[in-house]
């Protein structure tokens, strides 16, 4: 199957074509390489695959340049990872977040619906759960209210998703990702940032009491699941959590990293922030049953293999 992974370059996408092109598949990379972070981290993501991989410098704001790619390469399946991420940006930058995960979603819904495209994997997010009192959070839950405008774009993407499916009968699977880490974590992100700065003496934020917590889902297992849902054959329209239906209050997780690095951390104590949910859990039982998700790596065991690669990568210089 020839697949096209839209931000194929970054922390999960990158984990994403590796596996696609072990399983044999045909795979090409859209990324538009923007300075949300360092735009050489995305590269060096990228650096070892065969010069076969396709790699196409394309703002999915632009959609001339989306449908131009669809029209000249016949993809049978896109994995929509591509997006600006990120809650508390997404408060400062509301128009952004707007025009690339909501427009850049519609140009590449329509561009697959315009050339064919037989399945569509939109990566979506935890955040779309907002301050549900419901835990752990499934999937048959009604959402109300999201509480960031990052939330809000990807309960938009979903719905775009699903009434492309309903109206051109396109096979759509959203998936919900709970704060996926590992290997090459994005650096904005928690646990490689709080870990870089405690490494390095600095201090962290700790927005909160640190009483907050968070279902973390190591990146082998977000792959697994996303991988199973190219062969979805239920419903055209679906929608599935990905997580590790474990959670961690941001307190004990600095102890962890502590504890890992045998460092201790110097912590900056902040009000809570606007926009950030008190709890993740995800109630992974639909995605067990029908896609066969089985996510099995416990962040006891992860965050370890994290803070290996963190130390051996370079990142700790």
């Amino acid at each position: 199957m020839k697949i096209l992974v839209t931000g194929g370059a970054g922390f999960i996408g990158s984990h994403l074509v590796e596996k696609l092109l072990s399983l044999g598949h045909g795979v090409a990379i859209l990324d538009d390489f923007n300075d949300f972070y360092d735009p050489q981290i995305k590269r060096e993501n990228i650096a070892t695959l065969s010069s076969d991989v396709a790699i196409h410098h394309v703002d999915l704001r632009n959609s001339t340049a989306v449908r131009d790619l669809f029209h000249g390469e016949k993809f049978e399946a896109i994995a929509h990872l591509a997006a600006r991420a990120g809650v508390r940006p997404s408060i400062l930058h509301p128009q952004l977040y707007y025009d690339t995960n909501v427009n850049g979603t519609l140009h590449l819904l329509d561009a697959a619906r315009m050339t064919g495209v037989e399945r569509f994997i939109f990566a979506s997010s935890s955040s779309v759960y907002g301050i549900s009192k419901t835990v752990p959070f499934s999937e048959d839950q009604h959402l109300t209210q999201t509480i960031s405008p990052y939330a809000a774009t990807k309960i938009a993407g979903e719905f775009l998703c699903s009434t492309f499916s309903h109206l051109y009968q396109m096979r759509v699977v959203a998936l919900r990702y709970f704060t996926v880490y590992g290997p090459r974590q994005r650096p904005d992100l928690a646990i490689h940032q709080f870990t870089r700065r405690t490494y390095a003496g600095q201090p962290i934020d700790q927005f909160g009491d640190g009483s907050t917590r968070r279902d973390y889902t190591y990146i082998d297992d977000i792959i697994q699941g996303t991988v199973a849902a190219l062969d979805y054959g239920g419903p055209l329209f679906d929608i599935f959590n990905l997580g590790e239906n474990e959670t961690i209050q941001l307190k004990d997780l600095i102890a962890a990293i502590e504890n890992a690095l045998g460092k201790t951390a110097k912590i900056n104590r902040l009000p809570e922030q606007p926009g950030d949910v008190p709890l993740t859990c995800a109630d992974v039982s639909k995605a067990r049953k029908l896609l066969g998700y089985d996510p099995s790596t416990r962040l006891s065991d992860g965050l370890p293999r994290f803070i290996d690669w963190f130390l051996g990568s370079g990142r700790a210089k």
